[in-house]
Formats: structure tokens, sequence, C-alpha cells
């Protein structure tokens, strides 16, 4: 899996200064997704963010440059985008994308987990 080892690296370094967040990261998405309390918050995927935000901000959020909806198999998923790197080459930008995702990882529900058979 290819993605940006230094954007992971920064995204890393932020969530390990905030207290009591639990973290793990996962391979997925073609990438790392950073999982939140148990949930999908994050991911660097080859050199774009994937973020999931509320769902009732996804007209205002893909308004912003360089951002553009998640889709698969033709479904465009609400709640999640991929944000290009121009769109998070500041600090802040970055910090920006972070803050949005963790605020609504507080109240994202958890996926269904699958059983194996």
């Amino acid at each position: 899996m290819a993605y940006d080892t230094k954007l992971a690296e920064k995204i890393r370094s932020y969530l390990k200064d905030i207290p009591g967040l639990q973290v793990e990261e996962k391979e997925m998405f073609r990438g790392i997704t950073f999982m939140v309390h148990g949930k999908m918050c994050i991911s660097v995927s080859n050199d774009r963010l994937m973020c999931r935000f509320d769902p009732a901000l996804q007209a205002e959020i893909l308004k912003k440059k360089h951002v553009e909806p998640m889709r698969m198999k033709e479904r465009e998923y609400k709640g999640y985008a991929y944000v290009k790197p121009e769109g998070f080459k500041a600090r802040k930008d970055l910090v920006y994308w972070l803050k949005l995702c963790l605020d609504f990882n507080e109240r994202a529900k958890s996926s269904k987990k699958s059983r194996k058979k």
C-alpha cells in the first residue's frame, strides 16, 4: 500500500498529543486509517486525506477548494470526502481537517463488525 508516510506521521504526532484519545492504525482504503475510539476518523491514501465528518456538513465541505466527494462503485458517501494535498499544505489547514474529523468522531457510530466464516 502506497501512502504519504510523512503525512501519516504528522497525523500520528497530532493525535498522540491529545489526552485520553484511543488511536489505532489500520491498513484500509489503500492506505493507513486512524481509528479513534474504535471508529474510522481520518485516512491517508496515496497523497491525499480521506476525512469522515458530520454528513449534515456535506454541501459546505464540498464547496471548499481541493475537496471531492468519496465515491465507491458510483455511489457518493455522505460524510466522507477526499482532500488533495493542496488543501492541507499549511499546518493550519491540516489541523482544520483533523479537528473536523475528531469533532464528528465523538458522535459517529461504529461500523458493524463483519462475521468471518
